[in-house]
């Protein structure tokens, strides 16, 4: 089996930036599309991102476009998450997780979460 693990998440002021990164183990990661996700507090956990297994491809949710990038380096079986202009409304954990082929196609296929990041975004 695989594990992922995101690391990064902080608390930053309106307007910040932030870099999230979740690193994979126990399985060859690169072979598949990877997502982030979030879940605010007494919300449902949402999409963010998502980029094809060897990152020719990206897609975000409409929230997030112009702000955040998603990248990876597949050497260090790694996704990133580069948030940019953080808004009170990024609050929330984030999660990355593995989808089920190596494009991004439905937001559903996507599964094996990891634990969490906090991103507290306040003044």
């Amino acid at each position: 089996g695989g594990q992922l693990v995101e690391s990064g998440g902080a608390l930053v002021q309106p307007g910040g930036s932030l870099r999230l990164s979740c690193v994979g183990s126990g399985l060859r990661y690169g072979d598949y599309s990877m997502g982030w996700f979030r879940q605010a507090p007494g919300k449902e956990r949402e999409e963010v991102a998502c980029i094809s297994w060897l990152g020719q491809t990206t897609k975000y949710s409409d929230s997030v476009v112009g702000r955040f990038a998603i990248s990876r380096d597949n050497d260090k079986n790694t996704v990133y998450l580069e948030m940019n202009s953080l808004e009170v409304e990024d609050t929330a954990i984030y999660y990355c997780a593995k989808g089920q082929w190596t494009g991004c196609r439905s937001w559903s296929d996507f599964g094996d979460w990891g634990p969490g990041t906090q991103v507290a975004v306040s003044s």
